[in-house]
């Protein structure tokens, strides 16, 4: 699907507690990062969550991030309802981009599919930059807003089925 043809989503209604996220970022494009964490952020506030922000390295570095999110919560420290994910990979002229773009997003889907932790997926991998500043832009397609999307709707599917 592309961003002209992506759906504009309303933010899902939570029951229980306001959600606690925490937003894990590769800040290697530091401008489209911002965008999308920001339209990440908007959809955020309206459904009264609040986020904490760290950064990795790289985008290499989000799976490992996101195990250690999840390795803390397990040893008594900060609790969160669920975890964003954002970052950007552009390709180059060198075969770097699919491993990256590969192993990224292996790691965050195996993560996911092992634990049930609820997770927002927004690794942009795209051939440009201007594709990337595209998708970071704010308004209704902006790609970090639709991966909290998606993240909400899990939070909000984990607490109707009893999980949280």
């Amino acid at each position: 699907m592309s961003t002209a043809d992506a759906p504009s989503r309303p933010v899902p209604a939570i029951s229980g507690p306001p959600p606690r996220l925490l937003c894990i970022q590769a800040p290697y494009y530091a401008a489209v990062v911002e965008g999308m964490r920001q339209g990440a952020l908007e959809m955020a506030t309206e459904a009264g969550a609040t986020m904490e922000t760290v950064d990795v390295a790289g985008a290499f570095e989000l799976p490992a991030g996101l195990r250690l999110a999840i390795q803390s919560m397990a040893t008594g420290g900060t609790y969160w309802d669920g975890v964003l994910i954002l970052g950007c990979v552009v390709k180059g002229d060198t075969d770097h981009y699919d491993h990256i773009c590969r192993e990224a997003c292996s790691g965050v889907m195996n993560i996911t599919t092992e634990t049930g932790f609820p997770v927002g997926f927004g690794l942009l991998t795209v051939h440009s930059l201007a594709q990337a500043e595209e998708r970071s832009a704010p308004g209704p397609h902006n790609k970090g807003k639709e991966a909290m999307f998606a993240l909400l709707s899990q939070i909000a599917l984990r607490r109707q089925w009893g999980l949280a």
